[in-house]
């Protein structure tokens, strides 16, 4: 059966980065870039959002380790990280705690116990991913998510077309657009996607979140979203 297409997608990243560059530098690379920088920033971003010590945190995505690093460095906390390329989470377990937990997931669900996160986050994750992808990571997050738990995640979007930087994310999309018309064949174009924040909106609405903020301005270059388990929701069951 065929993996879905950002496992292959990544894995194949991954693969040519470590064939031409030191494996610091691949890491590195295979998560954008400006690794410390911004691991401390999505600290920041979290710290604002919940996270302190003795939380639970899962998250998804987690690449090379490059916000669990930053984890580590500030907070004692309960981690749980998850990936689909093992080279990714092998380079996060070297650089982290040893009660850090690290694990490949290639199932659109997150494999932690219900009603056990107290902050989950997906940093450059939906963007890469079919909404109908995200929505189905926001639907096991909800599980997964104690009462009164939040996810956060970032987000790519067109914007608000009478704001100054309503192009703040045209240049992801217009590459896009370039690989498409280089390669003529969507199912081999590594996918940069935008969401609005309408359709993040219904999200929320049929999943049981309540949206407490959309915020395009925390300096991570990218749109952040912040959705919350209510307490005592629907579908809590342990």
């Amino acid at each position: 059966m065929a993996q879905f297409h950002f496992v292959e997608d990544y894995e194949r990243l991954v693969a040519d980065l470590l064939a031409v560059h030191p494996r610091d530098e691949a890491m590195a690379m295979a998560v954008g870039g400006s690794f410390e920088q911004v691991g401390r920033k999505e600290v920041e971003i979290l710290a604002e959002r919940g996270v302190r010590d003795g939380v639970s945190v899962l998250d998804l995505g987690c690449g090379s380790g490059r916000l669990a690093i930053a984890l580590a460095a500030s907070y004692r906390l309960n981690y749980v990280g998850t990936d689909i390329v093992q080279a990714l989470l092998d380079y996060a377990d070297e650089k982290t705690p040893e009660d850090y937990r690290f694990i490949l997931h290639r199932d659109l669900s997150v494999p932690v116990p219900n009603a056990s996160i107290d902050v989950a986050c997906a940093f450059s994750v939906f963007t890469h991913l079919l909404h109908s992808e995200s929505y189905l990571y926001l639907e096991d997050i909800r599980r997964a998510l104690k009462p009164g738990g939040v996810v956060v995640f970032s987000f790519l979007e067109f914007g608000d077309q009478s704001e100054p930087d309503r192009d703040r994310h045209w240049q992801p999309f217009e590459a896009l657009v370039d690989q498409q018309r280089l390669l003529g064949d969507a199912t081999r174009m590594h996918l940069n996607l935008l969401i609005e924040r309408n359709a993040i909106a219904a999200w929320a609405r049929h999943l049981d979140y309540e949206l407490l903020e959309i915020n395009a301005h925390t300096g991570l270059g990218q749109t952040v979203a912040v959705l919350r388990k209510p307490d005592g929701g629907n579908g809590d069951a342990e």
